[in-house]
């Protein structure tokens, strides 16, 4: 029995030996040693999915989410205190320019417009007395003027014949009658200085009780109505800054406010492509940056971006949300791989090529922009390439592999471009 039992020992030792020579065996064929001659057995040649490095424009991304906002939101107040008597809005009523949304009643304003006007009429009921004094003043001054001067002319040359008392009397009242003129046009001029200040009173008078009516600014939809008929509203310049009557919203364009971080901030620029797909509506449309703060929020570290969005049908709402994928730092003619081909040790980033004689080789890389699906090669490659993607870790240098061009590669290219 013990013999028999070596025997059975004996033969599954031999067996596993068989066994593992046979591994390895296979193994060196496959890395093609120079003692096998199976290295040209093309089906014992793993595959390898390959893409070519290529040039292409490429640019930095990045996936947030943003918010839209009216693109003018304004509350409206009151000029003026007053009780209101028409109120012509409610919420998300759609209004235009110009329209009438309130209208208030401020009897005193009204009180106050009535006495300028009058003001005015009497100012210019004193211009024209005054005018009136003028002409008389200046016709007197003429009849008198003209006798003391036939009494002077006579008296030089008839000396004596004419009293010097009544000489005198006439050049007296032709002074005085002088006098009289200028006053006359002094009052006149008063009389019209009080007509300006009665005209500018009535235009100020005026103005208020057109705040009495509360207008649209612009094309927009009531998003809050705060108060109804009857109400007072205090004006919204006094100091107790009453609350406004209502809440307009300019939504046919919107605001989608991105928030940036700090590490890409300093790449944006005005007129960056941004993929925008909105979760509320499945809305999916391209963008471009129109503003941004050009500064950082200390509190978050971010910058906001904003992307202007017609919505001339008003699907998109104020709040809603969206998935943006913010293109910036674009570059041209860029050599790239797939982001697939891509594998990281460290600080080290490198890449399985693909040699023209079907051998693996890894390659250490600088890379630059990165985009969703592919990566800008710097230094390390060239063009037309092959790099293996997907499963980085199945293949080992100086391995034999029979490279397969892969689909994917290609159709992330066309999903890019």
């Amino acid at each position: 029995m013990p013999v028999r039992r070596k025997h059975i020992l004996l033969i599954v030792g031999l067996a596993a030996l068989c066994i593992f020579v046979a591994a390895m065996v296979a193994r060196r064929a496959r890395a093609g040693g120079p003692h096998s001659g199976r290295a040209t057995d093309s089906e014992n040649v793993p595959f390898a999915a390959v893409a070519p490095v290529k040039r292409d424009t490429i640019a930095n991304s990045l996936s947030i989410a943003g918010q839209f906002i009216p693109y003018q939101n304004v509350e409206l107040h009151a000029k003026v205190a007053g009780y209101i008597r028409q109120i012509n809005v409610d919420i998300g009523d759609r209004v235009h320019q110009g329209q009438v949304l309130a209208v208030l009643e401020i009897p005193e304003l009204l009180a106050q417009v009535d006495e300028s006007q009058a003001a005015v009429h009497r100012a210019q009921e004193e211009i024209s007395r005054s005018q009136s004094e003028v002409s008389r003043a200046e016709a007197d001054h003429l009849a008198l003027h003209a006798n003391a001067q036939r009494l002077v002319d006579t008296d030089k040359t008839r000396p004596g014949l004419i009293a010097q008392q009544e000489l005198d009397d006439a050049t007296a009242k032709d002074r005085a009658s002088e006098a009289n003129v200028d006053a006359a046009k002094s009052a006149l001029a008063a009389a019209r200085q009080q007509l300006e200040v009665a005209r500018a009173d009535q235009k100020h008078y005026t103005a208020l009780s057109d705040y009495a009516r509360i207008v649209a600014p612009y094309d927009g939809v009531v998003t809050w109505r705060y108060a109804d008929t009857g109400a007072l509203v205090q004006a919204g310049t006094s100091n107790t800054s009453g609350l406004p009557v209502v809440t307009l919203a300019e939504i046919s364009t919107l605001r989608l406010r991105i928030p940036v971080p700090e590490s890409l901030a300093a790449t944006i620029r005005d007129g960056d492509t941004a993929d925008v797909r909105v979760q509320a509506t499945g809305e999916h449309f391209t963008g471009k940056v129109a503003r941004f703060t050009d500064s950082l929020d200390t509190s978050t570290r971010t910058m906001q971006v904003e992307i202007d969005v017609p919505n001339p049908t008003y699907k998109l709402q104020p709040g809603m949300y969206a998935d943006v994928t913010l293109l910036s730092d674009s570059k041209a003619n860029a050599l790239t791989v797939p982001i697939d081909a891509i594998q990281r040790n460290g600080n080290q980033t490198s890449v399985l090529v693909v040699d023209p004689q079907n051998r693996v080789q890894l390659r250490t890389v600088e890379i630059g922009i990165q985009a969703p699906r592919r990566v800008q090669i710097v230094a390390g490659l060239e063009e037309g390439e092959r790099v293996i993607i997907g499963n980085l870790g199945s293949y080992q240098p100086g391995e034999v592999v029979q490279p397969k061009a892969s689909a994917l590669a290609d159709a992330d290219v066309e999903t890019e471009q």
